[in-house]
């Protein structure tokens, strides 16, 4: 059986934080404010997987009132997701995924963080499809105050 989930996040872009971006640490004069680290890309992949899945979304595994998710770093959400829809016998076929970001431009760091997100799930790189696009100048991606992201995963369930 196979099953889609789609995700979805973001996040103000603020001054005096570090901006994560699927993993790596992009550089940057702002970075992403949120309870963890912030980082839109892997929250909108785990919310895909959670959500192809059936089991809800990050809020409800990863509460923003529970403190030992403060300043945790989302490769280790992922890495929590990752053995989570394993062992509720789901496995990653693909994942094709949107950043939309006014700045700074990620073209140079696409096919590290491609990388970065297959090896943190156990994937070949060529499942993982990153791509990158702004927001022409509208709403607060447009006006450079805001990173979104979203996901769409396909997975199989083991039988």
């Amino acid at each position: 059986m196979y099953r889609a989930g789609i995700g979805y996040d973001i996040h103000r872009l603020v001054k005096g934080r570090k901006l994560f971006l699927g993993g790596i640490q992009i550089p940057y004069s702002k970075g992403l404010s949120g309870y963890s680290d912030a980082d839109v890309l892997l929250h909108a992949i785990c919310d895909a997987l959670l959500g192809a899945a059936g089991l809800a979304d990050i809020g409800k595994h990863f509460p923003n009132t529970d403190e030992k998710f403060r300043g945790i770093r989302s490769t280790e959400l992922l890495k929590m997701v990752l053995r989570l829809i394993k062992k509720n016998g789901f496995r990653i076929i693909n994942l094709d995924t949107t950043l939309v970001a006014q700045a700074p431009r990620i073209s140079n760091f696409k096919s590290k963080i491609e990388q970065n997100i297959a090896r943190i799930l156990n994937l070949k790189a060529e499942v993982v499809n990153l791509k990158a696009t702004t927001s022409e100048g509208v709403g607060e991606i447009g006006k450079n105050k805001a990173i979104a992201a979203w996901c769409v995963a396909l997975l199989r369930r083991k039988r």
